[in-house]
């Protein structure tokens, strides 16, 4: 399993799994970590990838659930969501690599582990693999699943809201994106509990969102503050609003 989306401003974040076994064949030529692949070579994977494996899912968790229970919580539903759809195919990994050094699929062992568990069985066991998406094939076919799943959501939402130009940033804090947030502010599909750049921020010189940085990766300032005006997070496998006209 591999995760995409983490360190974003907006929309989901999102987790690919791929199941292989001792039967597998040969990876996909040119297989590596998505991050050191073009956007024409992901898409061209994708499908490799698909036959390759014995299945495959991706899964999101929408802003507002990141804002409701942290990025750490939504990740666990992503993947969760995203183990669900293979089950439904009859499909139960024996094991789990995540890439990095931090399990976030396993439920934390506390009283208050079912608050963002989402209803969903206890996931297999998990191992960890630190670059796992540049040494390990199968997480490197779950980025690239992840990857290119979430980019055309992103591609798709930028219809609703083409100021923020999420079709080239993909919702990342990239100059333009930051640049209409202090503008225009925040849409339902921003991680409205972030510390997010405003026009006030930008009169008292402020060039870049206040965010915190963990092992290399954005996260929220403040993870357990909840925005109380967001909508009700969607319910497990919901999809997310279609574009203007649908």
């Amino acid at each position: 399993m591999d995760e995409v989306g983490r360190g974003a401003l907006a929309g989901p974040v999102s987790v690919g799994v791929v199941v292989v076994d001792e039967t597998t064949g040969r990876l996909p030529r040119g297989l590596r970590d998505s991050k050191l692949l073009t956007p024409a070579a992901r898409e061209a994977l994708c499908e490799p990838v698909r036959r390759w494996s014995l299945g495959s899912a991706v899964g999101h968790a929408q802003p507002a659930e990141i804002d409701s229970v942290g990025i750490i919580g939504a990740l666990r539903l992503a993947g969760n969501r995203a183990l669900a759809t293979l089950a439904a195919q009859g499909l139960v990994p024996d094991i789990v690599i995540l890439d990095g050094v931090h399990d976030w699929l396993t439920p934390p062992e506390d009283l208050f582990a079912d608050l963002d568990a989402g209803g969903f069985p206890a996931p297999p066991p998990v191992r960890t693999q630190v670059k796992g998406d540049l040494r390990c094939a199968v997480v490197a076919g779950a980025s690239v699943l992840a990857k290119c799943e979430r980019d055309a959501l992103m591609v798709e939402l930028a219809a609703w809201h083409p100021e923020y130009g999420w079709d080239s940033n993909k919702g990342y804090s990239a100059p333009e994106h930051l640049g209409a947030l202090r503008t225009h502010g925040t849409t339902e599909l921003h991680r409205r509990s972030w510390r997010l750049p405003t026009a006030e921020e930008l009169a008292d010189g402020a060039v870049a969102p206040a965010l915190l940085e963990a092992d290399g990766v954005a996260e929220p300032a403040d993870a357990s503050a909840v925005v109380q005006t967001m909508p009700v997070p969607a319910p497990a496998g919901a999809a997310l609003p279609a574009g203007p006209g649908a």
